[in-house]
């Protein structure tokens, strides 16, 4: 059965994904060590408030191979609001809609924000949050003690095990998940 499941995770993405002009996106069809999405709705706030930490991290590790792209799942999202999203909290990353849901169905994502790092294999080697800022939806830390994402982007480009490869993310749903 496991090997199944890792068979499914390289295989090849549908042409539903999309950038925002309509174009369809295989964000897997050039070789990358790090490709790291983030799941992210226009209306979630704990997604909005992530956009200073999200552009730190992606300016760190942009260079040093990491892919960063930000994942729109909403089928009801249109590439107007995604793009004004985007300009006025500033995310990094390049934008993809995935109304089939093949990537969240791939990094088995629920969340927003919520991130899936993929190794340069294709395997899924984390999903989950950013960092442990929020303990619960309305209710956070004054800092985090723990970046998980930036510790898992390490790891995996470093070519070494993510030390928890799975984390709970908190935030809103993503809509028409089943």
């Amino acid at each position: 059965m496991r090997s199944l499941c890792l068979l499914l995770l390289t295989l090849p993405l549908a042409a539903q994904i999309s950038d925002l002009a309509g174009k369809p996106v295989d964000p897997f069809a050039q070789p990358a060590p790090a490709r790291v999405f983030v799941f992210v709705r226009t209306d979630c706030p704990i997604t909005n408030r992530y956009a200073p930490e999200l552009r730190r991290i992606a300016a760190e590790y942009e260079g040093r191979g990491a892919q960063f792209w930000l994942v729109y799942p909403d089928r009801g999202e249109q590439p107007s609001g995604i793009k004004t999203h985007i300009r006025e909290y500033g995310l990094p990353g390049t934008a993809l809609r995935d109304p089939q849901h093949e990537l969240v169905k791939r990094a088995q994502a629920a969340i927003a924000p919520e991130a899936a790092i993929f190794d340069a294999s294709g395997r899924l080697a984390y999903v989950g949050r950013i960092d442990d800022l929020y303990v619960s939806v309305g209710k956070s830390r004054p800092a985090p003690t723990r970046h998980d994402l930036e510790d898992a982007i390490g790891a995996v480009l470093a070519h070494k095990p993510v030390a928890q490869a799975h984390t709970q993310a908190v935030g809103c749903y993503l809509a028409d998940i089943q």
